[in-house]
């Protein structure tokens, strides 16, 4: 597990809970939140979809206001690790960025994901209304018909986000050979790849 910014990475979090993410009047921009395990690395896939136009590490999901890394990882808050999405809709839909969160995790486990365990790394859609619903449910079935199995990946009511820590915000840019050992260690890119194979 990760205990302080300096340290070699191990495990990633949960994340957040209570408002809704909304898109932003007249700025061309939409916002949605995704959790498929380890917080760097979900940033770090979502920066490279053309649309995106920011990504911030959270939490959540819980019921404590301001959670800390330490108290989500423990896995008693209720909290998720997951990234808040900043997209333009004109470039990049909601429903492209829910099958790409699926197709950058693994959607079978039900424990967590890859090397991180618990709740408080589940694979997850947040959705803020109906659409949103209808495009993740439909990208869930999607996955299922496409792996033949059952996905796991939660769909859960968008709920506050709570920015972590500023030493996990870019993460991957700012300590990219932790953040390289760290995701190959944790055997993220191998299980996506057993999982997803040409698939993707």
């Amino acid at each position: 597990m990760r205990v302080a910014p300096l340290l070699a990475a191990s495990a990633c979090l949960a994340a957040c809970a209570d408002a809704a993410p909304q898109p932003q009047p007249n700025s061309g921009r939409a916002e949605a939140v995704f959790a498929t395990g380890c917080f760097w690395c979900t940033e770090s896939d979502f920066d490279k979809v053309p649309g995106v136009v920011s990504t911030t590490s959270g939490y959540t999901g819980g019921k404590i206001a301001n959670p800390t890394y330490e108290q989500v990882s423990s896995g008693t808050t209720g909290h998720i690790e997951s990234v808040r999405v900043v997209y333009d809709p004109r470039r990049v839909s909601y429903a492209t960025l829910a099958a790409h969160a699926l197709r950058t995790s693994d959607p079978l486990d039900a424990g967590g994901q890859f090397c991180d365990r618990g709740y408080q790394y589940r694979s997850a859609l947040f959705v803020a209304g109906p659409e949103q619903r209808r495009a993740a449910e439909a990208a869930k079935a999607q996955a299922a018909a496409t792996l033949k199995k059952p996905i796991a990946t939660l769909i859960l009511p968008a709920a506050k986000f709570y920015p972590a820590e500023d030493y996990h915000q870019d993460y991957y840019k700012k300590n990219p050979v932790r953040y390289r050992f760290y995701r190959w260690n944790c055997g993220r890119d191998q299980r996506i790849e057993a999982v997803w194979g040409g698939r993707k």
